[in-house]
């Protein structure tokens, strides 16, 4: 009786170990998830703001060439006043 309690507290003993070495090898796998997510989320931020960066040079560019465009014509225009 006593050695079959002794073999059952030994696998109760080896099953919470391996129980402790899943948990600890699932938090460990969702921190890296974690943290792969968060180097996604900033890649895309990055990549969104030099889009955003880019945009924002070519409407000034646009408007320059507007702006450039309208003085030439108004500067014919006084030519003939």
């Amino acid at each position: 009786m006593s050695e079959s309690m002794t073999t059952a507290a030994a696998d109760l003993g080896a099953a919470q170990k391996r129980v402790s070495i899943q948990k600890d090898f699932v938090s460990n796998l969702m921190d890296a998830i974690d943290r792969g997510v968060s180097q996604l989320v900033d890649a895309d931020m990055n990549a969104e703001s030099t889009r955003l960066q880019a945009l924002q040079v070519q409407q000034q560019l646009g408007i320059q060439a507007l702006s450039i465009a309208n003085s030439g014509a108004q500067s014919i225009l006084s030519l003939f006043r």
